[in-house]
């Protein structure tokens, strides 16, 4: 990215498609046009600005020539920010606070130290005849793994577990990050996520919405054995106790006391002397909670709640960004929000032949970018790993304090099932040998699918 001087304006080199028909220049006319045109920095002035097209929903995705085509269109941003300033206020990161001013060096570690996914290129074709790229499509993608794999760090390592350039990592690490490789067999590849989005309504290469990434990231948990997460999606901006409970209290297959009443709560104490009694288990929770925080913007008043959930130590940040620009945010700085960004577009790296990966790319080792938090999509979802009950019930005390505490709610946290709710049912890995979305050949078929209602991030 470049900086045109005192201006501030970042000028960024991406191909972005557009949902919405005529792309994303659909609103400017034709004088207004030139008009862009004239203000492209002299640096940039050999750059050819290119159209997004639509792509036929019957073609037979021949997007790897399309996407080459249009790799270098010229997209303007005027309110994103790189550099920290110099300032004695307080950066929050997934739960953690940092001092810019003394702890600079720190701030940038931890934040290079996240997963970071980007669009990448020449992988294998999903589903053996489609794209071999995810450039102009795959961002909020993106963003729900690099949400994702901040939970199975967590799970595995830690929260203070730091990441060193060229330093052997632990096999939990190399492990996470195979996970997400953009090959088929990989379980949170590109490849799954695609596939599985057609059972939420979504063509491969379609752009996703907040809640749709949310519910596809549930779907690929259940086959998952080795993380073995608890994927809840809350419903209506409502969190329910109980119904979280039920999924991640689970009892022992050996257990010999089956019939007998387990203990309301469990501790962390006697948590390892319970399991082997057969009392319940916690299974690791990702709490996924979509919003829409406004209509056409965010609404000011949500803002204190929302940088609140950055605080707490339960902490994934949150999915949103701009009209069909995703991002994924992972802290604040007063009422600038930070973030990773998905759109460069890197090579495809697999595994090495010492069964390895590569890292160096998988870690933004520049400033992160940050933007006003009024200038946010209103559509998010905000995320929450609570690897004990201890967490889960900590997590509860602080949204009772912080959150609930306001006239108008981010969302509600409620103890019992609503009655006029479905009855909650524990979501189950089919009966198939599939990730659930290799057999649907047909669109007729998608009308046996229970859709749920879609927060997109809405075109303007």
């Amino acid at each position: 990215m470049e900086s045109t001087g005192s201006s501030g304006r970042l000028w960024e080199l991406q191909f972005e498609r557009s949902s919405t028909p005529g792309g994303a220049f659909a609103a400017l006319t034709d004088s207004a046009l030139r008009s862009a045109e004239l203000q492209v920095p002299g640096s940039l002035a050999a750059a050819v600005v290119k159209w997004p097209v639509e792509l036929a929903q019957d073609d037979s995705w021949r997007m790897e020539s399309v996407l080459s085509k249009y790799e270098n269109q010229i997209t303007i941003f005027t309110d994103y920010l790189e550099e920290f300033p110099d300032t004695d206020e307080l950066v929050w990161i997934l739960g953690k606070q940092h001092l810019l001013k003394t702890e600079k060096s720190k701030l940038l570690s931890d934040i290079s130290a996240r997963l970071w996914f980007t669009y990448r290129r020449k992988f294998s074709p999903i589903g053996g005849t489609g794209p071999s790229s995810d450039a102009g499509w795959g961002c909020m993608l993106r963003c729900g793994q690099m949400m994702l794999a901040q939970a199975l760090i967590c799970r595995h390592l830690g929260r203070d577990w730091n990441w060193e350039k060229q330093k052997e990592q632990p096999k939990e690490y190399q492990r996470i990050l195979q996970c997400f490789l953009d090959r088929k067999d990989c379980c949170y590849s590109i490849h799954q996520m695609a596939q599985m989005g057609v059972g939420e309504g979504k063509s491969i290469g379609e752009w996703f919405g907040p809640n749709t990434v949310a519910q596809v990231l549930k779907k690929l948990a259940l086959f998952d054995e080795w993380n073995s997460l608890a994927v809840y999606v809350s419903m209506d901006n409502t969190v329910v106790i109980e119904d979280i409970k039920k999924m991640c209290c689970i009892l022992p297959l050996s257990a010999d006391t089956a019939g007998e009443s387990p203990p309301s709560s469990l501790n962390a104490s006697n948590r390892s002397k319970s399991t082997s009694a057969g009392w319940p288990a916690w299974k690791p929770l990702l709490l996924i909670v979509p919003l829409r925080l406004g209509i056409n913007q965010i609404n000011p008043v949500y803002v204190d709640a929302f940088k609140e959930c950055f605080k707490m130590p339960q902490s994934l940040g949150a999915l949103g960004g701009k009209p069909n620009n995703a991002y994924y945010f992972i802290g604040f700085l007063g009422d600038e929000l930070i973030f990773l960004d998905p759109h460069t577009t890197q090579t495809f790296v697999d595994t090495e032949e010492n069964g390895t990966v590569d890292d160096q790319t998988f870690h933004c080792l520049q400033s992160p970018q940050r933007m006003n938090i009024l200038n946010l999509d209103p559509s998010v979802a905000l995320g929450f790993f609570c690897k004990e009950e201890k967490d889960f019930d900590s997590w509860c005390s602080l949204v009772q304090k912080e959150i609930l505490k306001e006239n108008l709610r981010m969302f509600e946290l409620v103890q019992k099932h609503p009655s006029h709710w479905p009855p909650f049912i524990p979501p189950a890995k089919p009966e198939v040998t599939t990730t659930g979305a290799e057999f649907i050949d047909s669109t007729e078929q998608l009308e046996e699918f229970d859709l749920e209602e879609d927060f997109e991030i809405l075109s303007v």
